[in-house]
């Protein structure tokens, strides 16, 4: 199997992306094309979930209210049969007094016993309903707090849905625009995963680097676009026995391949092949084998690869193929660099990209 080093460009862009908006949860393009493909439905199932929660809520508070309203209840009848069984007491007592006890002797009145009996039974009978409405104040207290709360969902319980919803929906819609903002990236990442993929089937001695970057020191001046070039990416370079293969992806749709407004990606390899010719005319001096005949070099065969069609037209130092077409290409040159040659090359090359 080809070696692999690095994750494709465009899902090392998303992965960014997704981390830069504080989302998570997703795991591949799959997962972000299942979200993209049901949003509407999961905003109904939101709504749905939410409406089940208010609904549930106001099951519990009627189950809530019902029991309060017998417990009051209860408690009330208990508190009632307490209070008249010590009146009822303390009645008798004071009756069991002797009379003597209860007349009038010079200035002073009752004994102190019949006084302190006098004026209980009088408290409990002057603040009887107080005190029953005390002995339930707190779980009237709730019971209210209950029946406002219920009656508020019984009419407004679309309005409740509207609010318990807000933020999940705002958190699904807001997922939405910043995945919808990535279309490009989500199709680029389909078809780079795509040829990654197909190079997975090359032998070990291929080595695959995706998401290949580099930044000039100082910008080299491109003759044939006539324009500085600072930095390159490139979305693969393979490194292969035939010398280096670069591969630039394309997953587009016929409108994209022909709209005008679109640069041209055969412009934009040509432009990334000098760079790295660039890049690797120093190298290639000192770090291959000498041959008699004469400096060797190291051979770079710009690719383009369309997922899904590609033009018949046939472009300059530019090979256009399909995802079928890869690897048939690939193997039709002959070996030029040793096993230790291309291994070199490859660690030189990984050393130098900006993504490491």
């Amino acid at each position: 199997m080809c070696k692999i080093i690095n994750t494709i460009g465009s899902l090392t862009t998303i992965k960014k992306r997704l981390s830069q908006n504080n989302i998570d949860g997703f795991h591949s393009i799959n997962d972000l094309l299942a979200f993209r493909d049901n949003y509407s439905v999961s905003r109904q199932q939101t709504i749905f979930q939410h409406e089940t929660l208010i609904t549930e809520e106001k099951n519990r508070l009627n189950s809530e209210v019902l029991l309060l309203q017998n417990e009051i209840s209860k408690e009330k009848s208990e508190t009632r049969q307490r209070l008249k069984s010590e009146i009822d007491r303390c009645q008798q007592q004071f009756d069991e007094i002797p009379e003597i006890e209860k007349s009038v002797i010079g200035e002073f009145t009752y004994s102190f016993k019949a006084l302190f009996l006098l004026i209980y039974i009088y408290y409990k009978k002057l603040f009887f309903n107080l005190i029953v409405y005390f002995s339930v104040w707190t779980k009237v207290k709730a019971l209210k707090k209950k029946n406002i709360r219920l009656d508020y969902l019984n009419k407004n319980f679309e309005e409740e849905v509207k609010i318990s919803s807000r933020q999940a929906l705002y958190e699904l819609d807001r997922k939405k625009v910043v995945i919808d903002e990535m279309n490009s990236f989500i199709y680029g990442a389909i078809g780079e995963q795509k040829v990654v993929k197909e190079l997975e089937q090359l032998s070990d001695e291929y080595i695959l680097i995706n998401d290949f970057t580099f930044s000039f020191n100082k910008p080299i001046y491109s003759r044939t676009d006539k324009q500085s070039i600072k930095s390159i990416q490139i979305d693969h370079l393979l490194i292969s026995p035939s010398g280096i293969f670069l591969i630039e992806t394309k997953n587009w749709s016929k409108n994209s391949m022909e709209s005008l407004s679109l640069r041209s990606p055969v412009a934009q390899i040509k432009r990334t092949s000098y760079a790295l010719y660039k890049i690797l005319s120093d190298y290639t001096k000192s770090n291959l084998d000498k041959h008699h005949w004469g400096e060797r070099k190291i051979s770079i065969r710009n690719l383009i690869v369309i997922i899904n069609r590609k033009p018949k037209e046939e472009f300059e130092y530019v090979k256009i193929l399909t995802l079928n077409e890869l690897l048939g290409y690939i193997d039709f040159f002959k070996p030029s660099l040793s096993n230790t040659e291309m291994q070199n090359l490859a660690d030189y090359l990984i050393s130098i990209n900006t993504q490491n």
